[in-house]
């Protein structure tokens, strides 16, 4: 059986964490009660990393961890981010790096949360406009006040995060990494391994579309934002469906499911790395858990890396990808 915990530069968290986007919005009908005991569940059979942001829901998602931790604090490692900027209403106004939205941010997400202090923050996304040395900068100071306890950043290029940790170190960098999304290996692998960054997948069961659960673009509910994306529309779902199945002969091979194997080849990428699969359900968590006594050996890792190359899958993950690892500008 894998370890239980694993370590993000000095940041010990439990080596599966709990991705909670989707219990306030984007993959179809929530339910709070259920999303609640999922939480609890997840604590009870050992996850104490929980994954949040302000733009979830938006605003929403932290209310409802805030809620689901109450009584739990000392058991979990929270964090949470800001940076992706939308009004109450949903709408996308833009990404926002800097000092000033980074303090008012801070503060609103304690208060949602109901902590004094956030584990881990994160940048959500690079801001195009705002030299990473000034985010870094402002969330130092959110380490020095006391109200965060390490620095993350997400999506944001190699070269950004080099100059971010040379003004403060970064604990995590947060990135998609799964089965059909391995560009994070062509450069952000090994440049957070030599500066100490752990790495953060989110997305490792590539939005639900490698546990084999989904078979047509009907099976989305209408509020469903999956039937948007490039990877899930058109000739691209055919061509993806097709890469599920090779999932799903891999797993009955090696008597588990698809879920577990996804993870599992995630968690074999190296110590210094922690999937956060998302779920609203606590069945579909107690299967992904299982992922963790699954063994993939050298063989059946070069196997699974022959079928799933780092270029594989159909389609860009987003249909806007200029967000992704966006280059800051330098200091003035």
């Amino acid at each position: 059986m894998a370890k239980k915990t694993r370590r993000l530069g000095s940041l010990e968290v439990s080596s599966l964490g709990l991705g909670c986007m989707g219990m306030s919005e984007f993959y179809g009908s929530t339910s709070e009660s259920e999303s609640l005991a999922t939480i609890n569940r997840a604590i009870d059979l050992g996850v104490t990393f929980l994954d949040t942001a302000d733009a979830y829901g938006p605003y929403k998602n932290e209310e409802l961890v805030g809620k689901a931790i109450a009584t739990r604090r000392d058991e979990v490692v929270v964090a949470s981010k800001f940076g992706l900027v939308r009004n109450e209403d949903g709408e996308r106004l833009g990404i926002r790096g800097d000092a000033q939205y980074a303090t008012k941010c801070l503060d609103a997400s304690l208060k949602r949360l109901n902590i004094d202090v956030i584990d881990l923050y994160y940048l959500h996304r690079p801001d195009p406009k705002t030299p990473i040395e000034e985010t870094i900068g402002a969330m130092a100071g959110f380490v020095a006040a006391g109200k965060i306890k390490h620095i993350g950043v997400s999506e944001i290029s190699a070269e950004s995060l080099r100059r971010g940790h040379a003004v403060h170190p970064i604990t995590a960098t947060q990135n998609e990494w799964s089965l059909w999304s391995r560009d994070i290996e062509n450069e952000i692998v090994g440049t957070a391994r030599e500066l100490g960054i752990g790495i953060v997948a989110y997305s490792p069961l590539g939005r639900g579309f490698l546990t084999g659960t989904i078979k047509s673009p009907d099976d989305f509910a209408p509020d469903d934002y999956r039937k948007f994306l490039p990877r899930f529309s058109g000739e691209n779902f055919s061509k993806n469906l097709e890469l599920v199945m090779a999932v799903e002969e891999m797993a009955a091979s090696k008597g588990c499911t698809p879920s577990q194997l996804a993870l599992a080849w995630v968690l074999s990428k190296g110590d210094d790395v922690v999937p956060i699969p998302g779920t609203k359900h606590v069945a579909y968590l107690e299967d992904n858990l299982k992922a963790l006594d699954v063994n993939l050996d050298g063989d059946s890792i070069a196997k699974i890396d022959e079928v799933f190359l780092i270029d594989v899958a159909s389609g860009p993950r987003y249909a806007d990808m200029s967000p992704i690892r966006a280059e800051t500008p330098k200091p003035r």
